[in-house]
């Protein structure tokens, strides 16, 4: 994402009280996930209780009543927790709630695209208008460009917030969410730069439904859930609804600016029921921090696409924007950060990021179940947890492997705070 998205935060120190629900037991389902075996148990008190103030901490500078994290050291343990409540005051978050992940959509968008140029049916070098039609200048765009938001087609989510602002439950057509970045100016050449683009994955998407003559939905569950038993991910219809339809959200909440541009933090909006029709290839799956566990896990490792596909995925990764550090760099829908490769995003309620070392198999998944502040306090807290937790130490017969990551807890800490929304407690 763009520099200023990184840079957003937002921060106030909570009053409510933290309930916490560990499920110590809960492990995920068997996959050919390529992965460092993970010890069985928990990390002990203290570590819990140093991860436990990272997550308070994000809580109250996003102004969120609730999260649910998951972190995993395979040579140490992993803690699984949902924290807080689902509204200010209401009850306590569980930890196998279902959520929206926003833009980590993407890289599972990709993985459908580099599965069906494995069977031949597209290649990547297939320009965009070979697939949706009607869309003039998209002659000279290809589908990988569009995989790697190197396109340079606008995005659509600043035209289009309003609109939703005002009407929340309205089922959108992709091709006319798609419009709206297209409408914008172009933001450099095909393939010179990675430029951030909403429209792209819808775009993919879009073509993907063409080529293949089934749906994205269908398509997300051939390819991606179904092979790695992922039993809680899926995109939606675009019927406005909440992540489950029912019982076993996370409620997705917006803390409101009002006069003067400050924040509401005491009574945000519940924005839990929308239409995922509005993120749809781009942002539009559900799914819950076990199911991350796994893809994330699978997305580091390239274990679920062909692999030519997996070596080319992040082989041409470029910045994330110019003048980014050199460790921080993004291709095929996924986030290299370090050693970490994941994802992050944010979507109306919900603020998530995802990260997993190949090789130590150190894994980290967050939500914050406020959007006001963007996807910067999910994603720097994912990241200030991986580095607390690359120090753990190793149980009996294990050893700590060498972290590799360019940052320091402080500094994510830190990064969180700088960008407060909310008045802090008295």
């Amino acid at each position: 994402m763009r520099a200023e998205t990184w840079r957003r935060a937002g921060a106030a120190i909570a009053a409510a009280v933290v309930t916490i629900v560990v499920l110590a037991g809960c492990s995920a389902p068997d996959s050919d996930v390529d992965m460092p075996a993970q010890v069985d148990g928990t990390f002990q008190s203290d570590a819990q209780a140093q991860l436990q103030g990272a997550v308070e901490q994000a809580m109250a500078a996003s102004g969120s009543s609730g999260a649910i994290v998951g972190v995993w050291a395979p040579w140490s343990g992993s803690w699984v927790s949902g924290l807080g409540t689902q509204t200010p005051g209401g009850a306590a978050v569980e930890a196998d709630m279902q959520f929206r992940i926003g833009q980590m959509t993407r890289p599972m968008t990709c993985d459908v695209l580099y599965a069906v140029v494995g069977e031949g049916i597209v290649a990547l070098d297939d320009p965009v208008s070979d697939y949706v039609s009607g869309v003039a200048d998209l002659d000279d765009v290809t589908l990988e460009q569009l995989c790697d938001s190197t396109s340079g087609i606008g995005s659509f989510k600043t035209q289009l917030n309003p609109l939703l602002t005002s009407n929340p439950y309205r089922a959108w057509n992709p091709r006319e969410v798609a419009s709206y970045g297209l409408g914008q100016p172009r933001l450099s050449e095909p393939g010179a730069a990675y430029n951030e683009s909403d429209t792209g994955y819808v775009l993919l998407g879009l073509a993907l439904e063409r080529a293949t003559g089934r749906s994205a939905a269908s398509l997300i569950q051939q390819y991606v859930s179904r092979p790695l038993g992922l039993s809680a991910t899926a995109l939606p219809s675009s019927v406005a609804d909440t992540p489950t339809g029912g019982a076993g959200s996370l409620t997705g909440l917006l803390a409101v600016q009002g006069e003067g541009g400050v924040f509401d933090c005491a009574s945000p909006v519940d924005v839990s029921a929308m239409s995922a029709s509005i993120g749809f290839t781009d942002a539009g799956v559900v799914s819950n921090v076990q199911d991350l566990r796994i893809y994330v896990q699978s997305l580091a490792s390239g274990t679920l696409i062909p692999d030519a596909m997996a070596e080319r995925r992040l082989d041409g990764a470029l910045p994330l924007w110019n003048g980014a550090p050199t460790w921080l760099n993004a291709g095929g829908g996924a986030v290299a950060a370090g050693s970490l490769v994941g994802s992050y995003g944010s979507i109306r309620g919900y603020s998530t990021a995802a990260f997993a070392d190949p090789d130590t198999g150190l894994t980290v998944v967050v939500v914050l179940n406020n959007s006001a502040s963007g996807a910067g306090p999910a994603l720097w807290l994912s990241w200030e947890l991986a580095a607390l937790a690359s120090k753990l130490p190793a149980t009996e017969g294990e050893t700590v492997p060498e972290a590799g990551l360019p940052w320091t807890a402080e500094q994510q800490a830190q990064s969180i705070l700088d960008g407060a929304i909310c008045p802090p407690a008295s």
